[in-house]
């Protein structure tokens, strides 16, 4: 599992979006907020679509609340989902994130989410690229491109 940190998702068809990558889309205090939306439009652009999982959109959701407000969240319930494709952790999925989050979350600070996350990019994704700005995610060995 050689993790790769790209400056562009190159050919992919779609990428995993993060809490991360969501966060700073929305939140203009973020600092990596102007390059969330510099990926935003260079997938728009070149027609690559963007995933998530239902664990995502909950963190995240609750993250904006808590930093940064209702009115937010908000948003990113209603219009920040709209092109998103959600999708609902397997039972196998969420099994392999529970081994996961055992083996590597006494060493890191590794999220029962971001667990669940490696688990679908790994397996149903094919390791598909990642917006991401969570260190995690390159530990797990997941390419990110930032």
């Amino acid at each position: 599992m050689a993790s790769e940190v790209h400056s562009s998702h190159e050919s992919a068809r779609e990428v995993f979006g993060d809490t991360s990558f969501f966060y700073a889309l929305l939140n203009l205090r973020d600092p990596n907020h102007a390059r969330a939306l510099e990926l935003s439009d260079e997938l728009a652009t070149d027609g690559t679509g963007v995933c998530t999982t239902w664990d995502v959109v909950v963190e995240t959701a609750a993250l904006l609340r808590y930093r940064a407000g209702f009115e937010l969240a908000k948003l990113f319930l209603t219009k920040g989902t709209q092109d998103v494709r959600v999708m609902q952790p397997l039972e196998t999925e969420r099994d392999l994130a529970v081994k996961v989050f055992l083996q590597r979350s006494r060493e890191r600070t590794l999220s029962l989410c971001d667990a669940i996350s490696y688990a679908v990019v790994s397996t149903r994704l094919d390791w598909a690229p990642c917006l991401s700005f969570d260190a995690d995610f390159a530990a797990l060995g997941l390419t990110i491109f930032r």
